[in-house]
């Protein structure tokens, strides 16, 4: 999977999900979907712990800490 911003991610995820509600498809396609739809969501869980890993608290001496 190419690299691509958070925002750019859940956009796609909104396109796969709307095409899978609004549209009749054939059973293999709906799989193909699901399948890229599982890949976005994991791509985004991966994100997402990534950027929660950098992010810094103050501490009681307000100095910054990561956690």
């Amino acid at each position: 999977m190419k690299e691509q911003t958070l925002e750019e991610t859940f956009k796609e995820l909104d396109s796969v999900i709307e095409a899978l509600q609004e549209q009749e498809l054939e059973l293999e396609e709906s799989f193909t979907l699901y399948q890229k739809g599982m890949q976005l969501l994991k791509h985004c869980n991966e994100t997402l712990d990534r950027v929660e890993k950098k992010v810094l608290a103050m501490n009681e001496e307000g100095e910054w800490d990561e956690f």
